[in-house]
């Protein structure tokens, strides 16, 4: 019998154990929260227009594998609650909030464009720049943040008036029942795989030139989005330290103490 059961054990945990093994490399690759500033900028309280671009919000489950699986139930809950967080959020951004309109046809293609171009843009800004091992060698100095959409992002503002674009991404992986039971096959093998996937970012592209002007990137957020409250614990952490923002002039304040 425990020959047998050794046997049985083996059979079932090889595999899994080849999948916590890729799980858990992949975990390992996230980064702790970040953020970047392009350097000299600043943005004085009422001194500019912000155009709040429609977040890219996914919800869904994580797999044994750690494969993304959407909820549309999830998402639709998330988009609710996270909407009426930034709805309060917004007066407290130390500038004007214009909320962008829903374009339709050609306008909408062009939206829908930089809205994944942003999400290219900040992927690439954690990877290569708040990863030290990782650093693109132009971007090794001291305070270098030059990221940029380019200047054709105007395009997603035309006639609004606004001097900046708020970009936001929030992507959300709750373990199912497979990917728990992993981690009881990943303590055995004193591998750490973790259970669901919180990651979000947002940041402000300045329309003139096209520049990302500030990113705050967290990989390992908090706050259940399929919830208000847990919505707002989530905005306010996505729109930590926001340039203009009453908070972010304290941490201004904090670093030139130092």
């Amino acid at each position: 019998m425990a020959a047998w059961g050794d046997s049985m054990l083996r059979f079932v945990f090889r595999p899994m154990l080849a999948l916590l093994l890729m799980a858990g490399g992949a975990h390992a690759a996230l980064a702790q929260e970040k953020s970047g500033i392009k350097e000299g900028f600043a943005l004085k309280q009422g001194s500019a227009r912000i155009l709040l671009v429609r977040p890219t919000i996914k919800v869904g489950a994580q797999s044994t594998g750690g494969m993304f699986e959407p909820n549309a139930d999830w998402t639709a809950q998330a988009k609710d609650n996270l909407g009426a967080a930034l709805d309060t959020a917004q007066s407290k951004l130390g500038n004007a909030v214009i909320v962008a309109d829903e374009p339709i046809g050609a306008a909408a293609e062009t939206m829908a464009d930089y809205r994944a171009l942003f999400s290219v843009l900040a992927d690439s800004v954690i990877q290569y720049q708040f990863f030290p091992g990782n650093r693109l060698p132009t971007k090794k100095r001291k305070g270098v943040f030059d990221w940029t959409m380019g200047p054709g992002v105007a395009e997603i503002a035309k006639g609004s008036g606004a001097d900046y674009a708020l970009f936001i991404f929030n992507e959300d992986q709750y373990g199912s029942t497979g990917r728990k039971i992993l981690q009881v096959f990943a303590a055995l093998a004193y591998v750490s795989v973790q259970s669901g996937q919180h990651r979000g970012f947002a940041g402000l592209v300045d329309l003139h030139s096209g520049d990302l002007v500030w990113l705050n990137a967290d990989l390992k957020m908090g706050g259940d989005v399929r919830t208000p409250e847990g919505a707002q614990k989530r905005v306010a952490q996505l729109l930590e330290d926001f340039p203009g923002s009453a908070a972010f002039a304290k941490s201004a304040v904090k670093v030139a103490a130092k």
